[in-house]
């Protein structure tokens, strides 16, 4: 077991209280300061959203036969002008894919391209090969 020494123990607890207790008090004033800011600050805003939803609920039922249909139709605009962007952006990366291939500049995905081409190539070969040998033993068998 461990010699004890009370008086070196009570002054080390009694250093370790007093710099964790100052530290807490600090710990506890601003997490007091920063949630009750935080607090009154939702406060506001919930008070302020309140007011402006009661203010404009009788403008949008008013004004909702013209709302509805502009604000689909927005939308439908905002959507369309993307789409269309969208498509561009892809047709010129896929055009400067093309490009990029053709001049010989080795593009990502090009090997494999490569592959798939001489697959469909020798496929293609097949396909004749075994057409050619049907026609062939076709007519025999007729003649």
């Amino acid at each position: 077991m461990a010699e004890h020494h009370p008086y070196g123990q009570h002054q080390c607890q009694h250093h370790q209280q007093q710099q964790p207790l100052s530290d807490q008090m600090v710990k506890a004033v601003t997490a007091v300061t920063a949630g009750g800011s935080l607090l009154v600050l939702s406060g506001l805003t919930l008070a302020g959203t309140v007011i402006v939803l009661t203010i404009a609920t009788p403008l949008l039922v008013i004004f909702s036969p013209v709302l509805v249909p502009a604000v689909i139709t927005v939308g439908l605009l905002i959507m369309g002008f993307l789409a269309s962007g969208g498509f561009g952006v892809a047709a010129l990366t896929v055009l400067s894919w093309i490009y990029r291939y053709v001049t010989g500049k080795h593009p990502p995905g090009a090997d494999q391209l490569d592959q798939a081409r001489m697959k469909l190539a020798s496929k293609a070969r097949e396909m004749k090969d075994r057409a050619e040998q049907f026609g062939q033993h076709h007519l025999t068998s007729q003649s």
